[in-house]
């Protein structure tokens, strides 16, 4: 069973960054690609970042292209979002997943079959 633990959210005012932290419970990140998502209330669950198994392959959705870095840690079993300008319509409950990934399908939540708890990232002044 594979266990993702993110943290690193919290409030931040817009223009700010925060680096997200995905950790696994094993060494998932050596067979596994990596994405992570967000969902805002009222809102269907988004793509946001994906990065491969060798790190080599990276997507990012639009909204965040050129904001957002994801990286990963092999070593230590954990990817990162690292986040920066944030805008308020950033502000979303973020979730990272893994499992048996199609990459150039990463986006799709379908892809995926282990999730984390979520962690809240609100951008407000």
């Amino acid at each position: 069973q594979v266990q993702l633990v993110e943290s690193g959210g919290g409030l931040v005012q817009p223009g700010g960054s925060l680096t997200l932290s995905c950790a696994a419970s094993r060494s998932t990140l050596d067979y596994y690609a990596i994405g992570w998502f967000r969902q805002a209330p009222g809102k269907e669950r988004e793509g946001v970042s994906c990065i491969s198994v060798s790190g080599d392959n990276t997507y990012y959705a639009d909204s965040v292209k050129g904001r957002f870095t994801i990286s990963r840690d092999n070593a230590k079993n954990t990817v990162y979002l690292r986040m920066n300008s944030l805008k308020p319509e950033d502000t979303a409950v973020y979730y990272c997943a893994t499992g048996r990934v199609l990459f150039r399908l990463c986006e799709r939540s379908g892809q995926y079959t282990y999730w984390g708890q979520g962690t809240q990232v609100t951008v407000s002044s």
